[in-house]
């Protein structure tokens, strides 16, 4: 499986003085490596890297297979100044992604308006973008890990794409979904894309598309939700400050076309910061959803089922009927 990707970039690809270095979700390979990027860099040295074509195209040379200091590496050659590479765990075969690593390579650089590498925000959509689509292919494509396989056959598997606005707790339900366990310091506001897999007993394996909510990741979420079983949108019901953008962000996906038809999950969190009476909590709770489906609009949700849970994934609130909730509507 890709778990990290990165890109150099300079005038003279060999001048490690003026190397740029990027990287996503994690910084591997950084500029400190010398011996490991000259590394990497040799090895295109011998194919006599293509320069550019024209002023719309680029030319992009044959992928490269390498293992170097227990990094399994594939990288290709961008107009003889850009190295993209991939780092795969060690037991995948690189090869089974040539097809797919061109192929994103042509379409995002030579098929559309024009690619600036000189333009630091093209770049990281670049490297997100590539990452979302190759693991996509690697998730749905090449054969999965033995232990998934082992328990679970193809037809138990289910994409649920888990999104929302950056700090409603995406991350933290996906860990406790996962292990049971939450900790208040564990998270800092996610930047990478995340796939986590639950088994459930006689339903399935469940694999939770987890996307970071920042704005410069949100142009990526229609991306990853190609292909979801459900949709699950998450919302931080104690910050009413942000509902108008948590609001316009939703409506902006579910309106979408191409996904009319799929399931949907709308998680209300953070109700433990909700203060309520406990003479009166029931009403209290009932009226909060009131105001909130009247915000949100939910009631023009159509050309799909849906459902609405109020949770905190602090205290484990409604927690337990979020994995059952999903098989029932993706059942119906």
């Amino acid at each position: 499986m890709l778990y990290n990707i990165f890109l150099f970039k300079g005038n003279k690809i060999q001048d490690l003085e003026d190397l740029n270095i990027y990287s996503y979700p994690h910084e591997i390979i950084s500029i400190k490596d010398k011996i490991l990027v000259n590394n990497i860099i040799k090895e295109h040295d011998k194919e006599e890297c293509s320069q550019q074509l024209n002023l719309k195209q680029f030319a992009i040379n044959e992928p490269i297979a390498q293992f170097l200091n227990e990094l399994n590496l594939y990288t290709c050659c961008i107009n003889g100044k850009i190295i993209l590479g991939l780092i795969f765990d060690n037991e995948d075969n690189p090869y089974d992604y040539k097809e797919i690593f061109k192929e994103l390579l042509n379409e995002l650089l030579n098929n559309g308006n024009g690619y600036s590498f000189d333009d630091e925000m093209e770049v990281d959509n670049l490297l997100i973008s590539m990452f979302i689509d190759i693991r996509r292919f690697g998730d749905e494509v090449i054969e999965k890990p033995y232990e998934i396989d082992y328990y679970f056959q193809r037809e138990t598997f289910f994409k649920v794409f888990l999104f929302g606005i950056d700090e409603v707790g995406k991350s933290s339900l996906v860990r406790r979904l996962k292990t049971g366990e939450f900790n208040e310091n564990y998270f800092t506001p996610t930047r990478k894309f995340n796939i986590e897999y639950i088994p459930v007993e006689e339903k399935g394996l469940l694999a939770i598309w987890d996307m970071p909510g920042q704005k410069s990741f949100r142009p990526k979420w229609l991306i990853g939700l190609q292909d979801s079983n459900l949709i699950i949108y998450m919302i931080d019901i104690a910050n009413q400050r942000r509902f108008e953008e948590s609001s316009s962000e939703f409506w902006n996906v579910i309106n979408k076309d191409e996904l009319e038809g799929i399931p949907l999950l709308i998680l209300g969190n953070k109700i433990d910061l909700i203060k309520c009476s406990k003479e009166d909590y029931d009403s209290q709770v009932q009226n909060l959803e009131k105001e909130l489906f009247n915000f949100y609009n939910f009631k023009n949700i159509k050309n799909r089922k849906w459902n609405f849970l109020l949770t905190s994934v602090k205290t484990n609130l409604n927690i337990d009927n979020i994995i059952p909730e999903i098989f029932d509507l993706i059942s119906s």
